[in-house]
Order: structure tokens, then C-alpha cells, then sequence
């Protein structure tokens, strides 16, 4: 019996310390949205690596965002673009910190952070990138608005919902 509670002890302690260093490397996994009047806001806390990192949704699959305002667009890993089942489209050569590469631009139809849905963004399907996450690049970064302040980063959607008292009336 005191194997039987050293091992669940032992097993507790090890999904515990998973779940809180998973925390530490992506501290929103489950972003949370501010609907205003006319705006939906996400706030991001970077990572203890300085990074802004997100769980979000591609075409309704999950995936996890590394914001990169360096990216010019959207770069998904080729891995994470088969399992998602993206179209692979025109060869291009683009330039990365490894050097030249070969990439083939692809569509998203829908990308998701928190609330905030862009459609139809413009992305690379990228060779050679390590790991799982999608690197959230200006194609559509430049979407939003976003600003940084101590360790925190604010991306703010303008939406076309504008206050009754603002609709334009019919006569």
C-alpha cells in the first residue's frame, strides 16, 4: 500500500511540475479576450524567455503561436502544415537566421488569438523550423494594433460593432 501512494504521489508530482513548466513557457495557453465598443483586446505575459507566446487556432485546429514581429508573415512549420491539411502553393526563397531557404506560400482561412479571428491571411510554410509553434508574423500582425509595456503584450482588434447610438439611422 505505501508503493501504491509513493507512486500516485510521484505521479501527481510529475504532471504538477509538467503543467507549471509548461506555464513558464507559454503563460497563455488559453488567452483571454476585453470586448470594448468597437475593439476586442488580448493581453499576452511573456514567457520567462522574454518571448509572447499564445495558443490560438488555425482553420478551427490548435496551435501555439510565437509572436514574431521580425516574421514578415505567418511561417508554419511543415509538420504543423500537414496536420492541418494546407494547401502548399508557389515555391519562394526567403531569407532566415539560417540562412536561404525554400518555402510555399499557403492561405489560412481563418486564424484565431483569444477572440480576435483574421481571415484569409497570407503564410509560408516553412522548412527546416524546429518544433511545433507557428511563428505569428506581420502578415498578420499587421492586422491589429499591438503595444508592449513591463513584460506584457496588448494586440486590439477594431471591430465594425459601433454603439446604437452611433448606427446610422434608416428614413
Amino acid at each position: 500500500m505505501l508503493v501504491l501512494a509513493w507512486g500516485a504521489a510521484l505521479l501527481l508530482a510529475t504532471k504538477f511540475f509538467g503543467d507549471w513548466e509548461e506555464g513558464q513557457h507559454n503563460p497563455n495557453r488559453t488567452p483571454e479576450s476585453l470586448h470594448g465598443s468597437g475593439y476586442v483586446e488580448v493581453q499576452l505575459a511573456s514567457s520567462r524567455q522574454g518571448h509572447y507566446m499564445a495558443g490560438g487556432t488555425i482553420n478551427g485546429e490548435d496551435v501555439t503561436f510565437l509572436l514574431d514581429t521580425g516574421a514578415t508573415s505567418v511561417a508554419v512549420p511543415v509538420e504543423v502544415a500537414q496536420r492541418l491539411g494546407l494547401q502548399t502553393g508557389a515555391a519562394i526563397l526567403i531569407n532566415t537566421a539560417n540562412g536561404r531557404a525554400t518555402a510555399h506560400r499557403t492561405r489560412l482561412q481563418r486564424l484565431q488569438l483569444g477572440d480576435i479571428v483574421l481571415t484569409d491571411v497570407d503564410a509560408l510554410i516553412a522548412p527546416g523550423m524546429g518544433g511545433d509553434d507557428v511563428l505569428l508574423g506581420m502578415s498578420a500582425l499587421k492586422q491589429l494594433e499591438f503595444t508592449q509595456r513591463g513584460g506584457t503584450l496588448m494586440l486590439r482588434q477594431t471591430t465594425s460593432q459601433q454603439p446604437l447610438s452611433q448606427q446610422p439611422t434608416l428614413q
